[in-house]
């Protein structure tokens, strides 16, 4: 090795400045992103704190640090230490968050049937994966799917009573924290209720479980415009709502009404999902039928001014993920696994920058 001077701490950062985070547009050193800075015999060591571990460029941020280090005389190899703070999305006046949540992220729809749950379940599953501390609210009280989704069906949470009151203890599987209706009632048991008693459950839900501490919960609500949203967006300070449609008319005409509500309840729509966007036989893989037809996604977004986040395609191995309570994305290979990555990793970025901007 030359006899060079090694580089201080100070001129590492100093290279490292002009690296910006892509979704935020700043400097990584700005936004405290390198931490823990030490040159030790020709090797730099960093560690690159990240706004979630679900972040889509963590790679290229990783070469673009090291490529600016490696730069300076005196070093030769750089070695980066990958962790994620998610951080906490901004409070909003007279919405009480929830102790230990950091972000909570609706998922809804204007009808049913376009697969709203199947959607909110696969966002909850890629973020876990990622390595993100993840709970989930089956808020669809009349017709809770989420923990057969889940492979939940015959779980049993655990009720404690405690000085506060009641606290609930939420069933887990594939890293995700569920509450659900399923779980209180029998599995053939109609929920029949009037607004004040969903109103109820589902503050319960929010409140009176031992959630721990999340990155981020997600909520799948019941299809519509009716009091489960309004409790919702009424009750808690959300980071956004994902909507989701088919390319259907029907179903596009239903997703205006759904996100014109949360606009006009203040609530930021983080971008539209088109489900069943086109079908892909399984014995010709190559081929792309619109059975729903197509474009409709596209339209919304362009006409409401709000992103189109990902089309999913409609794959048998998607239903069998929901029936076998293994959610389709963690399986990597398919397109619609791979649809669905992207779109947690597009949830959870625009939720980072909001809270940070």
């Amino acid at each position: 090795m030359p006899d060079t001077i090694a580089p201080s701490t100070a001129k590492i950062l100093e290279v490292l400045q002009p690296v910006q985070d892509p979704e935020l547009q700043k400097s990584l050193v700005d936004l405290n992103m390198i931490r823990n800075v030490k040159v030790e015999n020709g090797i730099a060591t960093f560690t690159l704190v990240l706004t979630t571990p679900a972040c889509p460029l963590k790679e290229m941020i990783v070469d673009d640090c090291k490529k600016a280090v490696q730069a300076l005389p005196g070093i030769e190899s750089v070695e980066v230490e990958v962790t994620a703070e998610t951080p906490q999305q901004k409070s909003v006046p007279d919405r009480t968050g929830v102790p230990g949540v950091k972000n909570i992220i609706a998922v809804s729809s204007g009808k049913g049937g376009v697969g709203k749950s199947t959607v909110a379940v696969n966002i909850a599953a890629a973020l876990a994966q990622s390595g993100a501390s993840v709970g989930m609210i089956d808020a669809d009280i009349y017709g809770p799917n989420v923990p057969t989704m889940l492979g939940l069906e015959d779980a049993v949470v655990e009720v404690r009573k405690e000085a506060q009151g009641d606290v609930m203890e939420p069933a887990i599987a594939q890293g995700i924290k569920l509450v659900s209706m399923g779980f209180l009632i029998d599995k053939d048991q109609p929920v029949i209720w009037r607004g004040p008693m969903l109103n109820g459950i589902i503050r319960q839900f929010l409140y009176q479980v031992d959630w721990g501490t999340l990155d981020y919960l997600i909520i799948d609500l019941p299809p519509g415009t009716g009091d489960a949203q309004l409790t919702l967006a009424q009750a808690v300070p959300m980071a956004g709502v994902v909507i989701v449609s088919t390319p259907q008319n029907v179903a596009l005409l239903d997703a205006r009404k759904g996100l014109k509500m949360f606009q006009q309840l203040g609530v930021p729509v983080l971008g539209v999902v088109e489900n069943m966007s086109y079908f892909i036989p399984p014995d010709r893989p190559e081929t792309q039928y619109d059975i729903f037809g197509s474009g409709g996604g596209e339209k919304i977004s362009k006409e409401l001014g709000v992103p189109l986040i990902g089309c999913v395609p409609l794959e048998i191995p998607v239903r069998e993920g929901g029936d076998q309570g293994k959610p389709i994305v963690l399986n990597g290979s398919s397109a619609s696994a791979q649809a669905f990555q992207k779109i947690a990793t597009e949830v959870a970025a625009k939720v980072s920058v909001a809270a940070l901007t």
